[in-house]
């Protein structure tokens, strides 16, 4: 996934994250574009004790209302999320990983009995970002 370029995903940094019972999860870091179609795909968002851990959550369902960035997944399931450096490039490994950890199926990994990304926002080449802030 590419880094992101237009107005849209930058406006999405520093946004407050918040879970689906309407829990702070942390804010959000960085945005993740899919390599195909360079729509924003994934974001980072601090969180831990002292907030030294990056953790991924899918765009996908999620939803801004005013400084606040929803998202449709528990905090709890957010912070056991995989550890995948967010270090400017998703492989499609470690974005297959996280799509299984959030119960999606990775968009074009589509097999029998998996549930479709209902956002549509990844291909199947990954997904970078190519700094913070981004």
């Amino acid at each position: 996934m590419n880094a992101p370029l237009g107005d849209a995903p930058r406006s999405l940094t520093g946004l407050h994250v918040v879970d689906a019972d309407g829990a702070k999860v942390g804010t959000v870091q960085q945005v993740y574009r899919d390599d195909a179609t360079n729509d924003p795909e994934w974001i980072t968002v601090r969180t831990g004790l002292f907030g030294l851990k990056e953790t991924f959550i899918p765009l996908a369902g999620a939803r801004r209302a005013d400084d606040e960035l929803h998202v449709p997944h528990a905090k709890e399931t957010i912070k056991a999320a995989p550890r995948i450096d967010a270090d400017g490039h998703l492989d499609p490994s470690e974005e297959t990983e996280l799509y299984r950890h959030y119960g999606m199926a990775r968009p074009g990994d589509s097999r029998p009995g998996d549930t479709p990304d209902p956002g549509g926002m990844s291909g199947p080449g990954g997904t970078s970002n190519p700094g913070p802030g981004n």
